[in-house]
């Protein structure tokens, strides 16, 4: 910081990274609450020797400007603090008279604190702040931030996988063109290439993302990705508190099935019909959520008390997470930018086509003010981090459906990857999706997914092979679905 820099802070109110203290001829006893809280945050400067009176700063100068910095720098060094911080210290000259400034750098290893972790701070606008107790447990997980979820867990195995879950993630693994090497390996050979396992032993990544509820509970307790859709524009104004919860899932991959599945039924999905009598869906909006969701586990800290939820209301879709964005919403989107809490469940994600490349996610977020002129907001503090999409209401939705539905011919073919009938229900299209992900899929798996009865999902794939959109071979207990087209 240069004196003229100096001096035009000195002619505003104090600023974010800008702190002044009155220190005569010794330090003030709050200005290690200010070393704290600007370690924590993003660093800043402590100038001595000028006196605040209101929204004005005097300078006052200081006595012997020496034994004050020795004073700063010695307790800096000795073990007041929990880490050794690389503090700079300049002196200035004002009108004749001595001022002494010192920069404290944001550390990487947080939190940084004087005596005990309560003496912990933060800085909030122009002022220190006492860190809450759900803040420095933040701030310590986020010690190992991109690292907890690859350790592996002493005294466990493939054995403690569900192996239907497992399935279901190698079948749509083999829709795509990623990892045509490992198609034909058996589980415990592909669990150790995608880092599932490492040494026999199951890491926390393919433990939250494939394993057993019993095993996942026992080792990750707080494990939960709750999905909640509320009948008002907030939680108040809703007459009931919910009309669709999520049931409970061993792990990841079932809750993301699940989850993907209602988000078809939330978002637009135009059909445009091309010239040689067949159709495409857009499903831009759709991947926007997918890609959201797809975020939110693979960001979330799984070892918070904070249980990471998404809370779909009448007029908005709420994506709420344990843990912070690694930096602030204004210097990620726009670049490219690949820090990952969860770096093996990101790939994971992104080896079947749910994510987008490390580093574009919250570029794709964004894209959903073109697709429909709303503006999703981010908000994140150290805690949790929400993201916010704005919502057609449901008799909007309902009311468009009627005026879209009077202008497409019944009998249209849509190429959904397939050619299918263009007047299927929304259940038949649901279903649909489901087998084309998991060609083994149970009647009694399709209707737990979509909050369905058994009754309801027979009929809807009886009426799927009656259209000639899908056969079954085999029986019903051993066979597969085969879509057509």
């Amino acid at each position: 910081m240069t004196k003229n820099e100096l001096v035009a802070k000195l002619h505003d109110i104090e600023w974010e990274d800008f702190e002044v203290k009155a220190a005569k001829s010794e330090l003030p006893k709050n200005i290690w609450e200010s070393v704290s809280a600007f370690s924590n945050t993003s660093g800043g400067w402590i100038v001595l020797g000028v006196k605040q009176s209101g929204k004005t700063f005097e300078i006052q100068g200081v006595d012997n400007i020496e034994k004050l910095e020795q004073d700063f720098l010695g307790t800096l060094r000795s073990e007041k603090f929990n880490q050794r911080l690389a503090v700079t210290s300049k002196q200035y000259d004002i009108d004749g008279k001595k001022l002494l400034a010192f920069y404290v750098p944001e550390v990487d290893l947080k939190p940084v604190y004087y005596g005990s972790p309560i003496n912990t701070f933060i800085r909030m606008g122009s002022g220190d702040q006492r860190a809450t107790e759900g803040e420095i447990r933040a701030m310590f997980r986020d010690q190992s931030f991109g690292k907890k979820t690859e350790e592996t867990i002493p005294d466990t195995s493939i054995d403690m996988l569900n192996l239907n879950t497992l399935k279901s993630y190698r079948f749509a693994l083999g829709q795509t063109q990623n990892l045509v090497n490992l198609r034909e390996v058996d589980d415990a050979e592909f669990c150790e290439q995608v880092n599932i396992t490492r040494n026999g032993l199951l890491t926390y990544a393919g433990l939250l993302m494939f394993g057993k509820a019993p095993y996942v509970l026992r080792y990750v307790p707080t494990f939960c990705v709750d999905y909640i859709e509320i009948p008002g524009p907030t939680i108040e104004q809703a007459e009931v508190r919910y009309t669709y919860r999520i049931p409970e899932q061993d792990n990841i991959w079932d809750s993301v099935q699940i989850i993907l599945r209602r988000f078809r039924t939330l978002v637009d999905a135009p059909i445009h019909i091309k010239e040689d009598g067949f159709a495409t869906t857009d499903e831009s909006q759709y991947n926007v959520l997918r890609e959201a969701l797809a975020n939110m586990v693979m960001h979330c800290d799984h070892f918070d008390s904070l249980r990471s939820c998404i809370r779909v209301y009448t007029d908005h879709i709420e994506f709420m997470n344990g843990g912070c964005f690694p930096l602030p919403v204004k210097d990620i989107i726009g670049k490219v930018y690949s820090k990952l809490r969860n770096p093996t469940i990101a790939k994971l994600f992104r080896f079947v086509g749910i994510a987008e490349n490390a580093g574009y996610g919250m570029n794709k977020l964004a894209t959903w003010e073109s697709l429909t002129g709303t503006r999703p907001s981010v908000d994140s503090d150290r805690t949790k981090a929400i993201v916010s999409f704005p919502l057609k209401s449901a008799i909007q939705r309902k009311t468009e459906d009627r005026d879209d539905a009077k202008n497409v011919s019944v009998n249209v073919p849509v190429n959904v990857s397939v050619n299918v009938p263009v007047n299927l229900t929304e259940t038949q299209r649901q279903v649909l999706g489901l087998i084309k992900e998991n060609q083994h899929i149970t009647h009694c798996k399709i209707a737990e997914q979509l909050s369905i009865t058994d009754k309801t999902a027979k009929r809807a794939t009886m009426a799927l092979r009656q259209m000639g959109v899908i056969t079954r071979e085999g029986s019903d207990k051993t066979g597969y679905w085969v879509i057509k087209g």
